[in-house]
C-alpha cells in the first residue's frame, strides 16, 4: 500500500506524524468516499508531487473517478479561494463587500459528489492553507449538512498552530520533508 509506502519513509523523529497516519487510514468515522477524497485532497493541495501520487495509488481501489476528479477540483478552487479570501481578510473590512470575481463553479455541483463530501473535502484543504473564514465557512457547512464534530476534525489535515507560521501567517515548510 502507499499510505504505508509515505510511512516508511518518515524519520525516526517523525514517528509520530507516521502513527497519526496509519490511525487516519483506519478511521470509520467518515463515509470511505469522504476519508479516502480528504486524503486526496489534502495530498493535492501539499503541492508535493510524491505524496499526491503515493495517495493516488491506494486511493484509487477506493473512489470512483468522478470522486477523485472532484477531490482534486476542491483542492484546486481551494488553492485558489484561500488566498484571496486570506488576502480580503488580511486587508480589512473596507473590502468586505467587494466582490471577488472568481470562478467557482465547481462548488455549485459539488464536482458532481455529495455536497457534504466536497464541502470536507474544502475544508481539509482551506485547513491547510490556513485560510479562517474558508475554514469556518466549511466547517457550518458540514455540520449543517450533518456530520458531527469528530467527523469535522477528520477532515482536517492540519490544524494551525501560530507558532509554525511563518510571515504573512503562511505557512513554514520543514525542508527535510520535501524529499517524501
Amino acid at each position: 500500500m502507499s499510505i504505508d509506502n509515505l510511512r516508511s519513509a518518515l524519520p525516526d523523529w517523525a514517528k509520530d506524524l507516521s502513527l497519526n497516519l496509519s490511525t487516519l487510514s483506519r478511521s470509520s468515522s467518515l463515509t470511505e468516499q469522504q476519508q479516502w477524497g480528504t486524503f486526496v485532497a489534502a495530498a493535492a493541495a501539499t503541492r508535493n508531487e510524491s505524496v499526491l501520487v503515493q495517495v493516488m495509488e491506494d486511493a484509487r481501489s477506493h473512489l470512483s473517478e468522478e470522486a477523485v476528479s472532484a477531490a482534486l477540483g476542491a483542492a484546486s478552487i481551494m488553492a485558489m479561494n484561500n488566498v484571496a479570501y486570506r488576502t480580503r481578510h488580511f486587508l480589512g473590512s473596507a473590502y468586505d463587500n467587494e466582490r471577488m470575481g472568481l470562478r467557482m463553479n465547481i462548488i455549485g455541483s459539488s464536482g458532481g459528489v455529495e455536497k457534504v463530501d466536497f464541502e470536507l473535502w474544502s475544508l481539509a484543504v482551506s485547513t491547510i492553507n490556513g485560510c479562517e473564514k474558508c475554514v469556518t465557512a466549511h466547517e457550518a457547512t458540514v455540520r449543517g449538512e450533518g456530520l458531527s464534530t469528530e467527523q469535522g476534525l477528520g477532515g482536517r489535515a492540519h490544524r494551525r498552530h501560530p507558532d509554525r507560521c511563518g510571515p504573512g501567517g503562511r505557512r513554514r515548510r520543514d525542508p527535510r520533508l520535501t524529499p517524501l
